[in-house]
């Protein structure tokens, strides 16, 4: 009897664990959590691209341009995934994709960028005074470069994870797996 009880015991306790590992952001989190930092750019549907178009969605906010040979096309490719991932649940979850290069990224050429990986992402740009704005908001870093004759801009490559109430809950670093994705989005999809 008592080896049964310390049995069930020792399982009711595995369980709790791995139910709290479960709930647990696989992306470095905000702790505390703050308040999403507001913007307002073109955006690449033709409205005014805001947070709080979103609200009472999860926003995945990253940032690149569209001639970007690697990290960019990865990163879009990983969230189209997440998106068909999530089934029904994408209808609650906006990609938001800010530009580092407004000089060749108008809002034209992204959403037809875009619409390569997902239709429903949403691209912002607008005046280079704007966007630096945003990235020092953000804490992206951005510098032009130029290799072999070929412009370029080297950038921050994580995305946010901002919740349906607009707080910045998560900041997942480059190279992490759809599924990571998948498993953060419907934490901040809970009620």
């Amino acid at each position: 009897m008592a080896r049964a009880l310390l049995l069930a015991l020792l399982l009711a306790l595995a369980a709790s664990r791995a139910v709290a590992e479960d709930a647990a952001l696989r992306a470095g989190v905000f702790d505390p959590p703050r308040p999403a930092p507001a913007f307002a750019l073109a955006g690449s549907d033709g409205a005014p691209l805001t947070l709080d178009r979103f609200r009472g969605k999860v926003v995945v906010l990253a940032f690149g341009f569209t001639h970007c040979p690697d990290v960019c096309p990865t990163t879009l490719g990983v969230l189209a995934r997440t998106r068909k991932e999530l089934g029904p649940d994408a209808e609650a979850v906006q990609v938001v994709y800010v530009t580092v290069d407004p000089e060749r990224d108008d809002a034209a050429r992204m959403r037809e960028y875009l619409a390569k990986f997902d239709a429903t992402f949403l691209g912002g740009t607008g005046d280079e005074a704007a966007l630096s704005a945003v990235r020092k908001e953000y804490g992206i870093a951005a510098e032009k470069t130029n290799v072999a004759g070929n412009p370029g801009v080297a950038h921050s490559s994580f995305t946010y994870l901002i919740d349906r109430a607009g707080t910045l809950r998560a900041l997942m670093p480059y190279g992490h797996p759809a599924e990571d994705y998948v498993h953060d989005v419907r934490i901040l999809l809970r009620p």
